[in-house]
């Protein structure tokens, strides 16, 4: 029996997915839980439709994040902090102040989460920090560190 998915279901498929089940699980567990819909032309060319459509949105989100991977490359965004005369920070430099920075100088919206820093940078000096975008698109940000005068 064919059944097109309306949720993700474990071993089975996910959503959208159409599916070839033994038919007693078909009615008696996927169809009565609404997990799924029986596979009739109409609902596959729908489902056939809607997994078009969410191949045209990943590949849309796609070209963004690589976009915006292009331009966190070519940025330089300079932090200033309170530093020593040895060039030690008072203070650290984190995910979350470099997020805030690049938001309010450049405009760029990029989550905090998202900036892979390994440790806090307590030092002044440039490094080169990367931003995951999108599943396998990364940016390098170039921040530098100024002492503040």
């Amino acid at each position: 029996m064919k059944v097109v998915l309306l949720q993700d279901v474990d071993k089975v498929g996910k959503a959208g997915d159409i599916v070839e089940v033994k038919n007693g699980y078909g009615r008696n567990y996927l169809i009565k839980n609404k997990l799924g819909v029986l596979g009739t032309r109409e609902n596959i060319k729908a489902a056939e439709k809607r997994q078009e459509e969410i191949r045209k949105q990943k590949e849309e989100e796609r070209k963004a994040a690589v976009a915006l991977a292009e331009k966190l490359d070519a940025t330089q965004l300079v932090i200033h902090e309170r530093a020593s005369d040895e060039g030690t920070l008072f203070g650290s430099v984190t995910n979350k102040n470099i997020a805030e920075a690049l938001e309010s100088e450049m405009g760029i919206v990029v989550d905090k989460r998202k900036i892979e820093l390994a440790d806090p940078i307590r030092n002044v000096g440039k490094f080169t920090i990367p931003i995951k975008t999108y599943a396998g698109v990364e940016g390098k940000l170039t921040v530098v560190v100024a002492a503040k005068k």
